[in-house]
């Protein structure tokens, strides 16, 4: 029985020309299937990707799964989740630097762009402090609790302390609701 190795290297070059021509006109199981091939590179992996979709509920929600759900789910191993996780940091990472090259309040949609694809698919509920300068710069970016599906203690002398130390001249309090995975709330206070 042959593995497919060839039908699979013809696939892949496929999907490999149709990423460099039009990358948005990939579904997203084919974007986790060419992701997945860079770390199983003889197999078909295809029906993994497609099982991954399905039990995460969306390519957000898998990029943001914590690795040890990713590697529970059959076929995956070491490799395949850490290239996920990779996918993910690299995503973070950029819209991250579209968070910090300009004044946070003049720039609000990279930032919700940059929570979302952070926070929204996290299964418990997470509060974030956003530390900015005199200028609306973002100078740190701290998680300051996790909870749990309903609720995350946060304590207002601890994001005090933490801000005094920082010389934060404003801070944004965020945190999500995972019962409602995209919702997002922030809240502005400047620190004077």
């Amino acid at each position: 029985m042959s593995d497919g190795g060839s039908d699979n290297a013809g696939h892949r070059a496929r999907l490999r020309e149709r990423l460099f021509a039009d990358a948005d006109g990939l579904l997203d199981h084919e974007l986790i299937e060419y992701l997945l091939a860079t770390a199983i590179p003889r197999r078909d992996t295809k029906p993994l990707a497609k099982a991954l979709l399905k039990e995460f509920g969306g390519i957000g929600a898998l990029l943001t799964a914590p690795p040890e759900a990713i590697a529970a789910v059959r076929g995956m191993g070491d490799t395949s989740v850490a290239a996920i996780k990779i996918a993910h940091a690299a995503a973070l990472r950029m819209l991250r630097a579209e968070v910090a090259a300009k004044p946070v309040l003049a720039n609000w949609q990279a930032l919700l762009d940059y929570l979302r694809a952070d926070m929204a698919h996290h299964g418990n509920e997470r509060v974030r402090v956003l530390h900015l300068n005199t200028r609306n710069m973002l100078i740190r970016d701290e998680l300051m609790s996790e909870g749990s599906i309903d609720e995350a203690p946060l304590y207002v002398r601890e994001v005090i302390r933490r801000a005094m130390e920082l010389k934060s001249a404003a801070i944004i309090l965020v945190h999500n609701h995972p019962t409602q995975p995209i919702s997002i709330t922030l809240d502005h206070a400047p620190n004077r």
